[in-house]
């Protein structure tokens, strides 16, 4: 399938009809017209009757005239209706909900003109318009699972309340569970609505300059309890102080989330590496863990919206801390990388453009 951003627009044709086109218009009628000044010679050397003269011009411009018509109809066609009358088509069903709709340029990819390459750019935004409609289906059908599943517990959990026989220790447990599933369903309600409006932001306005190293040990000093719990070696390497310009609040986010997974993904006795560094080009931020990793597939889906490598959900979370984190990093002009290995830990890498 070709697409339009594999074209070059300044070898595009501006026109559909080539100018050796109309040139071989100017010589067909030149040649006629040369034709029947010959047919006029030859009718007087043969002596033929005035009237016979006259008609026989006639009789010949009208079949020159009927042909080329005929020829520029079917050029016209070829070139300009039954295009468009595709493309009008495939809108009809685009607009009834059909996006599996493709048009095929008329031209090979070396010889496209401008609706050839307008009909590229339609068959691009009705694969953008497929891939929004899947999107939001599968958005609507992650958001149910996700909040069915804490609503369950906590509904679970009220029943089991209000039973007359149970102790004060299972009505402490059972409320306890009420609290964690409202949390969770809490939580879920908050990072969809943080990464809608972020989704709908493209500019920044609350940028501020602020040390990012100090940032990182706050964030730290939060999930300490976390660590130590797990009996995790945490090994930090960063510098007395590195001036980022982004916006606090959200990079405070960032940091939360890959020290939450990393602490997760880590078993009991592991160990999380934490380093900072800047140059020239900015600072960059890695987060390393001897956890369980990931493979290629979950690598390329990380950042994906409600992705989670469980796919039964059963882990703690719900699939939208790193996309909320890919697109604060999109928005603070950094960049994002991920290395990891099954088996073998994770190391997300954060480049943010130092202050200027």
């Amino acid at each position: 399938m070709k697409s339009a951003e594999n074209v070059s627009y300044r070898d595009i044709k501006n026109t559909r009809f080539p100018t050796s086109l109309f040139v071989a218009y100017l010589m067909i009628l030149l040649l006629m017209s040369g034709f029947h000044t010959g047919l006029i010679v030859l009718m007087n050397e043969l002596h033929i009757n005035k009237i016979i003269q006259s008609i026989i011009p006639l009789i010949y411009w009208g079949i020159i005239a009927i042909g080329i018509t005929l020829y520029t109809k079917e050029k016209i066609k070829k070139t300009y209706e039954e295009p468009m009358h595709r493309l009008a088509e495939a809108t009809r069903k685009v607009s009834n909900g059909d996006f599996s709709v493709y048009v095929a340029p008329t031209h090979t990819t070396d010889q496209l003109d401008y609706l050839d390459v307008m009909i590229l750019d339609f068959n691009k935004m009705v694969e953008e318009l497929g891939s929004i409609e899947t999107l939001k289906t599968d958005f609507i059908s992650n958001v149910s699972h996700e909040m069915k599943t804490p609503i369950a517990v906590i509904k679970n959990s009220a029943q089991m309340l209000q039973l007359q026989n149970i102790t004060d220790e299972d009505r402490k447990e059972y409320t306890k569970t009420i609290e964690h599933a409202a949390g969770r369903l809490s939580e879920l309600v908050t990072n969809i609505l943080k990464l809608n409006r972020l989704e709908h932001q493209k500019i920044m306005t609350n940028l501020e300059s602020y040390d990012v190293c100090r940032q990182i040990c706050e964030c730290l000093i939060q999930f300490e309890e976390q660590w130590e719990e797990k009996e995790i070696e945490m090994d930090l390497e960063i510098e007395d102080k590195a001036m980022v310009k982004a916006d606090e609040q959200l990079m405070e986010l960032v940091w939360n989330n890959l020290l939450s997974n990393a602490i997760k993904f880590t078993e009991a006795g592991g160990k999380i590496t934490v380093c900072q560094t800047s140059d020239a080009s900015g600072v960059k931020v890695s987060v390393k863990d001897t956890g369980c990793g990931m493979d290629k597939q979950s690598i390329a889906h990380i950042f994906d919206k409600f992705y989670q490598e469980d796919s039964s959900h059963a882990t703690e979370g719900n699939g939208l801390g790193l996309a909320l984190v890919h697109r604060v990093i999109h928005l603070m002009d950094g960049e994002i990388q991920v290395v990891s290995e099954k088996g073998k830990g994770s190391t997300f890498t954060v480049l943010l453009p130092m202050e200027e």
